[in-house]
């Protein structure tokens, strides 16, 4: 007989012994349902029962996969429905850089994050002409109701005023208090009230005749409605860290300088009512100081026999931060108290003289922001990055 016919003949009685035998290797996909999705089998999964990784080179086939092209359908068990909204009134008269952003932002607000990323299925995007949303016809009415808010031509842009001031000492309350109306505020240690604008007036002047007053700023903010402005003003604050022995070089040791920066964030994003009567808004607010510098003696060498002293120094930091919001009548004024707490900047400057002004420590007050809506400007508003104002601030110049 011919070898190679031979051969041939051996290998498929081996084929057919093995497909008979059952033996666990086989692959029999002859009763496999014609509706359940069939995945490839890697080539080298029946002598090695451990899935690969998948290297660049790999077809995205050979690779064991639990993914499926699904239905091809949106789900809509929960009734979810697909609606696009026209915004373009809006982000036209708007001219910041990508300001559908704050929609999104206040119907999260609104809605909650969690809502968007578990059952039912909902889908949020935007861009600068469209909203389109997808989900049940309850979350529909609550992003119309925001929508409603930004839309209307009452609320394009208003006037805020916007002061953080500090006294030294909070027994301003004692004949304040009784003109005052309480909020609820959710964190701990701060208190807020309602005043009439002339009671706020009364309020500011009795507060300039105290010890210790100071006002950080004096912004008046033009703010599109939805939009966030920030005034912030940060000094650095350089110090010795600490020293860092290097026997190899000359003299020895270096001087590992710090810097921190020291001062305060105020942000603020309102959003009017459709009728420009009440007026939500997110405060954040942020202070960083450095109350005190504490000195510490530290040798060092100063030739090949004799040491030396030099100082090192350890800020003692405090700080505070305040993230809340609040809802208010825009013909009234938010006053809000943070507490006896760090003050952003020294209450009394430290003699010229003095080598480390920090030393002696600085100042604790109460911290009290005072907010006015001032009612519609008709301004435009410049096209580019957010303007980070710093200090006292003019009069409806620019915006964030």
């Amino acid at each position: 007989m011919n070898p190679l016919r031979l051969g041939t003949w051996l290998g498929a009685i081996c084929v057919a012994s093995l497909a008979s035998s059952g033996q666990p290797d086989a692959v029999n996909t002859a009763n496999i349902p014609t509706n359940v999705p069939r995945f490839r089998v890697p080539r080298n999964a029946l002598a090695d029962r451990n899935v690969r990784q998948v290297s660049n080179d790999e077809d995205a086939e050979d690779v064991l996969s639990l993914v499926s092209r699904g239905s091809g359908v949106l789900p809509n068990a929960h009734g979810q429905v697909w609606r696009e909204y026209d915004i373009r009134s809006y982000t036209s008269r708007v001219t910041r850089e990508k300001p559908e952003q704050a929609i999104v932002d206040w119907i999260l607000r609104e809605t909650g994050t969690e809502l968007w990323f578990s059952e039912p299925l909902g889908i949020l995007s935007v861009d600068s002409e469209t909203l389109r949303v997808y989900h049940t016809p309850q979350i529909h009415n609550a992003v119309a109701s925001v929508l409603n808010r930004f839309l209307s031509t009452k609320t394009a842009s208003h006037a805020f005023g916007m002061r953080l001031i500090t006294v030294s000492s909070p027994n301003w309350r004692a004949k304040a208090l009784r003109m005052m109306t309480p909020v609820t505020v959710h964190t701990p240690g701060t208190e807020a009230w309602l005043l009439s604008k002339e009671e706020a007036a009364v309020l500011l002047n009795d507060l300039r005749q105290r010890n210790g007053y100071r006002e950080h700023g004096n912004p008046d903010l033009l703010i599109h409605n939805g939009q966030q402005e920030t005034i912030e003003h940060f000094s650095p604050q350089r110090y010795t860290r600490s020293v860092i022995y290097r026997q190899n070089t000359w003299p020895g040791y270096d001087l590992n300088v710090g810097e921190i920066q020291e001062g305060f964030s105020l942000q603020l994003t309102p959003l009017m009512s459709p009728d420009g009567r009440t007026v939500d808004a997110v405060i954040k607010a942020k202070v960083e100081q450095i109350e005190k510098m504490e000195e510490v003696v530290v040798e060092v060498p100063a030739t090949a026999t004799q040491m030396q002293r030099v100082k090192i120094q350890i800020p003692r930091l405090s700080g505070w931060q305040l993230h809340e919001r609040f809802r208010w009548p825009a013909n009234r004024v938010l006053v809000i108290s943070r507490g006896v707490v760090a003050t952003p900047a020294p209450a009394q400057a430290k003699p010229f003289f003095m080598k480390n002004p920090l030393a002696g420590g600085r100042s604790r007050g109460d911290a009290l922001l005072l907010l006015e809506c001032k009612g519609p400007v008709g301004v435009g508003v410049a096209r580019g990055r957010p303007l980070l104002r710093t200090g006292a601030v003019p009069r409806f110049q620019g915006r964030y």
